[in-house]
């Protein structure tokens, strides 16, 4: 879950891993970073998005949760257009600081319901029942909350970093490579960059 991808990974191990579902236009943390840039917040969107939420209310705008039974793709443009529609829909008033917080905690949740909702699907979908959450997004408090009160439900546990090792996707990336280095894979230095490298190719360990 960051500003480039929302995906979800069936991790069967080690570079051996399903796409079961993943974004077909803007991911969850891009709509962050466009809806605080709407509202004025400064970048990086995520964490001013959440800070103002907690002044608002929740269930004070009806935002749409995109796809959420279609499957277990992603798509967050339509969220971006409902929350510039609802900002034009409040101008003159939107300067008013209850409302602005109204509508990041109503989009703040529609964002992680939607996200939670999804997971909780791949998880009986899969038969799994251990999620992890990675990328910037999942630094959010109020989807850490919600996802393990929901996955308690279903007898499944959540897992993720601290947060000051959400705030960069480079740290996960560099991890990754280093339990590639230990199981024993490498590559000498003429190795080819492969834009938008898809998971499922890369080469399994072990």
């Amino acid at each position: 879950m960051s500003g480039g991808h929302t995906f979800l990974v069936a991790a069967h191990g080690l570079g051996q891993y399903e796409i079961l579902g993943e974004s077909i236009d803007d991911a969850a943390g891009e709509c962050f970073d466009k809806t605080a840039k709407m509202l004025g917040l400064p970048y990086p969107g995520g964490p001013n998005v959440a800070k103002l939420a907690e002044t608002g209310n929740p269930n004070v705008y009806d935002l749409p949760r995109p796809m959420l039974h279609k499957g277990l793709d992603f798509s967050f443009s339509g969220m971006k257009t409902a929350v510039h529609n609802l900002i034009k829909d409040t101008e003159g008033s939107s300067n008013d600081p209850q409302i602005r917080a109204d509508i990041a905690a109503s989009f703040q949740h529609a964002v992680v319901d939607t996200l939670v909702k999804k997971c909780v699907k791949a998880l009986k979908q899969t038969g799994m029942s251990r999620l992890v959450i990675a990328g910037g997004v999942s630094a959010n408090t109020h989807l850490r909350q919600l996802l393990e009160a929901e996955l308690a439900k279903i007898d499944a546990q959540v897992f993720y970093a601290p947060l000051e090792l959400c705030t960069d996707n480079g740290a996960m990336i560099a991890y990754a490579g280093w339990q590639r280095l230990q199981a024993g894979q490498s590559d000498d230095l003429q190795v080819a960059c492969v834009p938008r490298w898809s998971l499922t190719d890369l080469p399994a360990v072990g």
